[in-house]
Parts: structure tokens; C-alpha cells; sequence
């Protein structure tokens, strides 16, 4: 029976989608690069605007599921810090939610792998005194909509196609953690890089469930 609501509410909701204006690289924080600049890569499934896997979401099997994407991108000059994020702008309802947000990433880095991005285990996966989580390659997150560090595409069914946003961030100066608080939230980091953004890209990935 559920599954016929989703399926009908999916339906019925088909055509208002398309909220890129809400996405997080909208914001004031972006007002001096308002298209992407970087260039960022998904080899495990293909260019921009490619289909993601059955193992990128959350339908997939119980230990194959939710697995974060294989991301690579060239080193930013002047950047100290990155930021990812993946977003939905695709909801039906006028607002975007993020499925993944991790910051305070070492300008070294210039690849991601989904064991990367698993959480720490017990205390090392808390930071103390914040709701900031730690993953294995020592980036830092906070929990989405659903209470985790991060879930794979999950549409309502027969909602046609959702396009998911992964935004990688290139910051001159790191985000002053001390600032953003004991409570991190996606609208305190953005504007905590207001003034400090040097260029960012995106990688789109299209997931969909139809009525099978």
C-alpha cells in the first residue's frame, strides 16, 4: 500500500521540479563566480549527467547501498581547504535538501573514494562538544535530513529523473571552525565562506525509480 501512495504522490508531482536556484553554490557566498571553474570527475560513471549505479542509492542491498561516488579533481592553486556537498534540486517541494556535507578538506586532496567517506568508528567518529561527525579520511560532516552522514538518491517513485548535485568548493582560507559553533549547520557554512570561495564545479548525477 505504500508503495501505491509514493507511486501516486509521485506522479501527481511529476512536473514541479528543477529548484537549482536553492542549490548551496547559489548563494552570497558564489557572488563572484556564479559558473562553475573546476572541473570535477565521476570515472566510475562517466561525465556529468551520467545515470549513478544501483549501489550509489538507497535501494541497493544491505551492504551495498548509500556508497558515496569515486570523485577525482585537479589541485586548486591558493586553495587551503575544500569543501564537497551533494544536493537534490530536483524535490517536490520548492527547496533543496543535502545529502552529504563535508568540509574542512586538505587542500591536498584530489580524490574521494567511498571508503573515505564512511564514519570513524565510536568516539573518533564524534568531534567533541559538536554535532560535527568525523569520516575515515579525516574530513568532517554533518548529519542530513534523515539523521546520517550522508544517503544515496532515493526519488519517490514515478517522479521521473532527480539530478544530484555533488559541489566541490575551493577556499582561500580554511573555515574557522571556532566560529562556526558547537551546532553546524549548512546555512552557517555558507556564510562562513563569504569572502574566501576561489572557484568550485560540479558533477551531476541523474538517478530515477520507476513502478516495476
Amino acid at each position: 500500500m505504500a508503495a501505491y501512495i509514493e507511486w501516486a504522490i509521485g506522479s501527481l508531482t511529476s512536473g514541479f521540479k528543477g529548484h537549482d536556484a536553492k542549490l548551496f553554490t547559489k548563494g552570497p557566498a558564489f557572488a563572484d563566480f556564479p559558473n562553475p571553474t573546476l572541473e570535477l570527475s565521476c570515472p566510475e560513471c562517466g561525465p556529468s549527467g551520467s545515470s549513478m549505479k544501483l549501489h550509489h542509492s538507497q535501494d541497493g542491498a544491505e551492504k551495498a547501498k548509500d556508497r558515496f561516488l569515486e570523485l577525482s579533481w585537479r589541485r586548486v592553486e591558493g586553495a587551503k581547504e575544500y569543501i564537497l556537498l551533494c544536493e537534490d534540486a530536483d524535490l517536490p517541494v520548492p527547496a533543496v535538501i543535502f545529502h552529504g556535507l563535508f568540509y574542512a578538506i586538505p587542500p591536498t586532496t584530489t580524490a574521494v573514494a567511498a571508503a573515505d567517506m564512511d564514519l570513524m568508528e565510536g568516539e573518533d567518529g564524534q568531534v567533541k562538544g559538536s554535532n560535527a561527525l568525523v569520516v575515515k579520511a579525516g574530513f568532517r560532516c554533518i548529519k542530513n535530513i534523515q539523521g546520517s552522514h550522508y544517503t544515496g538518491p532515493k526519488p519517490l517513485l514515478n517522479h521521473g529523473p532527480h539530478r544530484y548535485f555533488y559541489q566541490l568548493v575551493a577556499l582561500k582560507e580554511p573555515v574557522d571552525l571556532e566560529k562556526l559553533g558547537p551546532k553546524v549547520t549548512k546555512d552557517g557554512l555558507g556564510a562562513a565562506i563569504v569572502g574566501k570561495v576561489i572557484g568550485w564545479g560540479e558533477w551531476v548525477g541523474v538517478y530515477e525509480r520507476k513502478w516495476e
